[in-house]
């Protein structure tokens, strides 16, 4: 079969390594791509990024699937456009997009389910807004509203912080994102991250991640797309998976059924887990990133049948280039994931500066002295015009490794690391810092 992967970044790189390593396929385009992916895909001549353009590009070459990697592509309508074209494509459709595409609506939809959250309020303007942080408990946060690259969420230690957020928000700091803003409660706990692939009845899980978000050691700093994460978490238990499944998990997708939303995909959900108990921060439509790095790096099963199960309006054959390969159809027929032992981690090298104004075109040296266990998933590169690799992003690299226990991961991961180089690169130190204490 003919598979093409949607986006350019380390999630995109991550998903296209293990969709290449599938029995069932044959040929592997992505696009837009960068370097590191084009070593495990091609990056066809398509005119543009456009949905359009992609669309007629997946009719003229017949792609059987088409996986879908960031969220603006989802919230664009892609599977919706790719649907009714009679293209199987794995993704959300841009109704039920907007569980990420504007947090209003997804607190408005938990408060409908009564799923577990932190209190909130929903404002436009700065007055009402004002009002509400004059009143408000601190730390409090603040959440752009539509789709702001990761960056949109703003915690706040006081009241005189918090006015001059809201007001750069409102004012345009996220652009048409920030528009309308979530004045939430903030939560104090552990934050963790659970994947689902979902046909919008059945469930299968990915394991427990953790996201750092902070820019800095220590959880300081400004808030980025992400700067490392790891898999499993310790505290992610079988009992704190049937909470979040009973708590979260199936209101959810009864509540979307209810409103006559079909949710087929990948379910993000990010948790805060206070004193045993899940609480929900935010939900996702697409894999996370940089969580898809170690979880497509731990995970054994062959991804195909899955994909094509969720992204199936109903049930469809599968053959592999073996004729007598058994046929998968559904997501309910097909058995839970299997994993490695151990666990799995990866740093982000990010570009000087990032996330605010950095530097790109800066040459990276080391890519292949890594460790042959090791994998560098590309971010933010391209090839230069003497065919050097060099910097294009934010986050450039996601260094990705593992262990038989967290300090092994840790210790191999961070090996790798110093071993690539590139002008003005920056990484944190202490990536899965508390899943190490718990170790001890």
């Amino acid at each position: 079969m003919k598979v093409l992967v949607v986006g350019k970044g380390g999630r995109e790189h991550a998903l296209a390594w293990k969709i290449a390593q599938s029995f069932y396929v044959d040929k592997l385009f992505c696009f837009p791509g960068n370097a590191g992916i084009a070593k495990v895909a091609e990056i066809p001549d398509i005119a543009d990024d456009s949905v359009e353009s992609l669309l007629n590009f997946a009719l003229q070459e017949s792609i059987d699937l088409t996986v879908v990697g960031p969220e603006d592509y989802l919230a664009k309508g892609i599977v919706d456009a790719f649907e009714a074209k009679g293209l199987r494509i794995f993704g959300v459709n841009k109704e039920a997009a907007q569980l990420e595409s504007s947090k209003a609506f997804a607190k408005e939809v938990m408060k409908s389910a009564n799923i577990p959250t932190a209190a909130y309020s929903t404002v436009t303007d700065f007055e009402t807004g004002n009002k509400i942080l004059k009143s408000s408990k601190y730390p409090v946060v603040l959440k752009a509203d539509g789709l702001a690259a990761g960056k949109g969420v703003i915690i706040c230690g006081a009241y005189d912080e918090a006015v001059s957020e809201l007001s750069q928000m409102l004012g345009g700091k996220f652009k048409s994102a920030g528009t309308k803003v979530v004045i939430e409660e903030f939560l104090k706990g552990e934050e963790l991250s659970l994947l689902l692939l979902t046909d919008g009845t059945n469930v299968k899980p990915l394991l427990f991640s953790q996201d750092h978000k902070a820019l800095n050691d220590g959880d300081t700093g400004l808030n980025t797309g992400g700067m490392g994460a790891y898999t499993p978490v310790k505290s992610g238990t079988s009992e704190l998976y049937e909470k979040v499944d009973k708590s979260v998990t199936q209101p959810l997708l009864k509540e979307l059924k209810k409103r006559g939303i079909n949710y087929r995909g990948i379910l993000y959900i990010g948790l805060m887990v206070v004193e045993g108990e899940p609480y929900v921060l935010e939900y996702n439509v697409r894999f996370g990133d940089p969580e898809t790095e170690p979880l497509m790096f731990m995970l054994i099963s062959d991804i195909i049948p899955y994909f094509w199960a969720v992204a199936g309006k109903e049930g469809s054959s599968l053959r592999g280039k073996d004729e007598n390969m058994p046929l998968f159809t559904t997501l309910e027929s097909l058995p839970d994931l299997v994993w490695r032992s151990g666990y799995g981690m990866c740093v982000v090298l990010a570009s000087g500066g990032y996330p605010e104004s950095y530097e790109k075109g800066k040459i990276i040296s080391g890519l292949d002295s890594v460790d042959n266990d090791c994998v560098v998933f590309h971010a933010g590169t391209k090839f230069d015009a003497s065919g050097n690799i060099v910097t294009d992003g934010g986050r450039v690299l996601m260094v990705t490794s593992g262990g038989k226990n967290i300090n092994e991961a840790v210790e191999n991961t961070y090996k790798n690391v110093a071993k690539i180089t590139f002008d003005k690169a920056y990484f944190r130190h202490d990536i899965a810092h508390r899943e190490q204490e718990r170790a001890k």
